[in-house]
């Protein structure tokens, strides 16, 4: 059975006693590469599961495989554990009154009728603006008032106005786009490609990228070698793609995201657990839910917003391995894994893929780190886990 210890500091411990190396890894700078502009994956892998697959089982091996090879590098009575959000059209086109071309992305529903939205451009929209959408501009399908800016993220708060008989779901289904991640510029990816083969719960602005490499083939296999399955949900938003843009990582402020971790995958986790198995989390929405709900030490059943940063010297509660693709510099996902297998190990790893020639982000390939590669540098609490209800 794993144990997972966690002994939380206020912030002004947390920087007490590190060494230089320590600090090292609190500066944002630690957490840049060089990345050749043909290394960014434009379109997926077909099939899904033809992806490379970097596994990292020690402190200093690494080996080469492929995504469809996972039911051979995992254990019977490992568990997998998948987020199950679904991505909305959330990229809408719309006019001004006058004509002005306005493009938005949603982020967060707030009310029914009320969603935070980033809005190109942002400045000429004051609160009482209007943004028409739909083919015929004297007569929009929906319509959208700026109420107030929002500083924490630079957008704007929407309330939607739309005919009596229509849902604004299905305006958005109509008149949205699936929104690809902006270094994402030359695809021919279908918008189901951008989806898991599993996502159910509608609610996500970006993709669980680490996902979308699982076929039903390859869960099929997994389940035939005794390798489980559950689900949770993290509606990924602002608060996995938003940059760290603070020299020491400490002062950055992670936006809340809503998670959902059900009561039966507490006890199939917890089941795993007691049995000698391994939980495995499927990418890093998945590590900030599971590691987001174990709040109070332990994992409970959760519904609600977290906010939980991680990054190296976290105490680790409740996963015990990961699957994740290769992220960008700076980014707070870069600093996540670097918490698992330590910073320098993991620029070195990144190193070795873009040698390799690796495809990088959301639609390239993926890294199994694997528990004996978990950081043992645990002498300080190294996350800021900010729950809020």
């Amino acid at each position: 059975m794993s144990t997972h210890r966690f002994t939380p500091l206020s912030s002004s411990q947390e920087t007490q006693g590190i060494s230089e190396g320590d600090r090292t890894d609190l500066s944002l700078a630690a957490y840049d590469y060089t990345l050749p502009p043909e290394r960014i994956a434009q379109n997926p892998v077909v099939p899904r599961d033809s992806a490379r697959l970097m596994v990292v089982d020690s402190d200093n091996r690494q080996t080469h495989q492929h995504f469809h090879d996972l039911p051979d590098l995992l254990r019977p009575g490992d568990l997998l554990v998948l987020n199950n959000t679904r991505v909305i059209p959330a990229r809408l086109y719309g006019r001004k009154p006058g004509g002005a071309a306005v493009e938005i992305l949603l982020l967060e529903e707030q009310t029914p009728l009320k969603w935070l939205a980033l809005v190109k451009p942002g400045k000429r929209l004051k609160p009482g603006a209007q943004i028409h959408f739909g083919p015929h501009s004297d007569c929009p399908a929906l319509i959208a008032t700026v109420l107030a800016a929002d500083p924490s993220t630079g957008g704007r708060i929407l309330e939607f106005s739309i005919p009596s008989n229509q849902s604004l779901e299905t305006l958005i289904e109509q008149l949205g786009q699936v929104p690809l991640p902006p270094y994402i510029t030359d695809s021919q990816a279908q918008p189901d490609q951008y989806q898991t083969v599993y996502a159910s719960q509608l609610g996500a602005v970006a993709a669980p990228t680490a996902g979308l490499h699982f076929t039903p083939a390859l869960f099929n296999r997994l389940s035939a070698k005794g390798i489980e399955q559950t689900y949770l949900t993290l509606h990924v938003g602002v608060g996995t793609f938003r940059p760290v843009e603070t020299e020491n990582i400490l002062q950055h402020t992670m936006h809340g995201e809503w998670i959902d971790v059900s009561p039966d995958t507490v006890d199939k986790i917890q089941q795993t657990q007691r049995q000698g198995g391994r939980v495995i989390a499927v990418g890093t929405t998945v590590t900030r839910a599971l590691e987001g709900a174990a709040q109070k030490g332990a994992l409970e059943p959760y519904r609600g917003k977290t906010d939980l940063f991680i990054y190296p010297g976290y105490r680790w509660r409740v996963i015990d391995g990961l699957i994740t693709n290769f992220h960008l510099p700076g980014s707070s996902l870069l600093m996540l894994v670097s918490a698992l297998v330590g910073r320098q190990r993991l620029m070195d790893l990144y190193d070795i893929a873009i040698a390799h020639q690796y495809r990088f982000y959301s639609f390239g390939d993926a890294m199994l780190i694997l528990p004996k590669t978990k950081s043992e540098t645990e002498s300080r609490q190294g996350g800021d886990f900010r729950p809020t209800p």
